[in-house]
């Protein structure tokens, strides 16, 4: 199903939108659409960014290292498992 959405311009900024379209050969609905989707793209990499942070905090930190089967050893030793 689609919609429809209704934005009021001013004469000149239409006249903008038109001469934008026209230059990549497409109408100005789907100028403003492909303007729309990349809006919506940059709103969600806010997201992305707070993602990074949070790795970036984290690789800060340090903690347990060396090979995987000596750490999860120490780990059931740790819980009083029967870790080797």
């Amino acid at each position: 199903m689609t919609k429809r959405l209704q934005v009021l311009l001013e004469d000149a900024e239409y006249a903008a939108l038109q001469k934008a379209a026209a230059a990549r050969g497409v109408t100005v609905a789907e100028w403003v659409r492909r303007a729309l989707l990349a809006a919506r793209r940059l709103e969600s990499s806010g997201e992305v960014d707070r993602k990074l942070d949070a790795i970036r905090t984290a690789v800060r930190h340090t903690g347990p290292s060396g090979q995987i089967e000596r750490i999860t050893d120490e780990i059931e030793r740790g819980y009083g498992g029967t870790g080797g």
